[in-house]
């Protein structure tokens, strides 16, 4: 038996987007070429990004297909900084590695500075306000990054009160949409902003593929040279096929936004529900147990007569349930979650749901969790 909850690190491939990949294997032409086999792969390539861009009401030239959301966050960061003219960065510490790692890099090279929050992991976007307006009257350009939704404890930030705030102090905002995109809706028309980052296998597609939202005029340069693709924005030849299937996964999750996004609802709240009823000492990390005020693909919960000791995300895996402790790509790393720790509590266990995701499965969970073994 394997019961599959960690969504928020990657989802299973869905039908539609594996047919998809299959069929994009027999365009072998390259789409740069200007001959008959390359033209068919750059159709592909242009039709999924005017189909992406139509849905977040930008421009297709604003759509510049890559590697994933690492790459994404990666450029917008170093862009603003080398190329744009960034003095001062503004960033959380609750932030994915993705950004935290390349500020890390950016000490030295501009000014840092961690955006306050509260015991929930809520930011402090008043105190980022004044600090933006003082800066502008300074004269200094200034760049904001904050995820959308955080990847560990699924808090939602307040993004068009974010833009709305960037906008007044002309700063460069940067938002990590990993994890919302292609769950929430997304219009940056209405919500305009500098950057944003897509992973495909967020949202059932394939990975290694992604996109990032580059607003027109910016300033940005290329992260990658050495070609002319994706419009002279990233070099090296593009990932047909895991365009093709990204494509397809994007339109299936657009499409079928509302109920998928209400079937998971509805299991989240039940597993709330369900963990209260079996261990009153549980708590919810983060805004994670608020459905109002968080991602609702992600609870991360922690009960201490089962976290005690730092082994039961590891007795669930023996159970055949796949969970996490905090990022999928800092998992193994000796410290545990960074955000947890920045958040002061002793630790948690993330489960994080997608449309596959049943009540039957919380209702395994929960058994499970009743009827640990005992650890010699």
């Amino acid at each position: 038996m394997s019961i599959y909850l960690d969504n928020a690190a990657t989802t299973p491939l869905c039908p539609e987007a594996r047919e998809a990949m299959i069929a994009a294997l027999d365009l072998y032409g390259n789409p740069s070429s200007t001959h008959a086999e390359g033209r068919k792969s750059k159709a592909l390539i242009e039709r999924v990004r005017k189909d992406i861009a139509a849905a977040l009401n930008c421009l297709p030239a604003e759509v510049i297909f890559t590697s994933g959301g690492t790459e994404a966050d990666n450029w917008a960061l170093q862009s603003g900084v080398e190329f744009m003219g960034v003095k001062k960065l503004y960033y959380s510490e609750l932030e994915h590695h993705a950004v935290t790692h390349v500020v890390e890099a950016l000490v030295g090279r501009v000014e840092v500075v961690s955006i306050p929050f509260n015991e929930h992991g809520d930011h402090d976007l008043d105190w980022l306000e004044a600090q933006l307006e003082a800066d502008q009257l300074a004269g200094r350009k200034a760049m904001v990054t904050l995820m959308h939704a955080n990847n560990e404890i699924g808090n939602l930030v307040d993004l068009a009160r974010l833009s709305a705030i960037t906008r007044a102090s002309s700063a460069i905002l940067h938002s990590d949409t990993v994890q919302t995109m292609a769950h929430m809706s997304l219009d940056f028309g209405a919500t305009p902003l500098e950057f944003a980052a897509c992973s495909a296998h967020k949202f059932h597609g394939p990975k290694a593929i992604g996109f990032a939202y580059v607003k027109q005029g910016s300033g940005a340069q290329p992260f990658m040279r050495g070609g002319g693709q994706e419009r002279g924005q990233r070099a090296g030849t593009e990932n047909v096929v895991g365009i093709a299937g990204m494509g397809a996964a994007f339109a299936v999750a657009m499409a079928n936004h509302e109920q998928d996004a209400a079937k998971m609802l509805d299991v989240k709240s039940y597993a709330i529900e369900q963990l209260k009823k079996a261990f009153s000492s549980v708590r919810f990390n983060g805004r994670s147990g608020e459905l109002d005020r968080s991602l609702f693909t992600v609870l991360n919960f922690y009960i201490p007569e089962l976290h005690e000791g730092g082994m039961l995300n590891f007795q669930l895996d023996l159970q055949g349930f796949c969970v996490s402790g905090g990022s999928a790509c800092s998992s193994g790393a000796v410290g545990g979650s960074h955000v947890l720790a920045g958040l002061k509590v002793p630790g948690g266990t993330r489960v994080s749901f997608s449309r596959m995701t049943s009540r039957e499965d919380i209702d395994a969970l929960v058994h499970a969790l009743q009827n640990l073994p005992k650890l010699d």
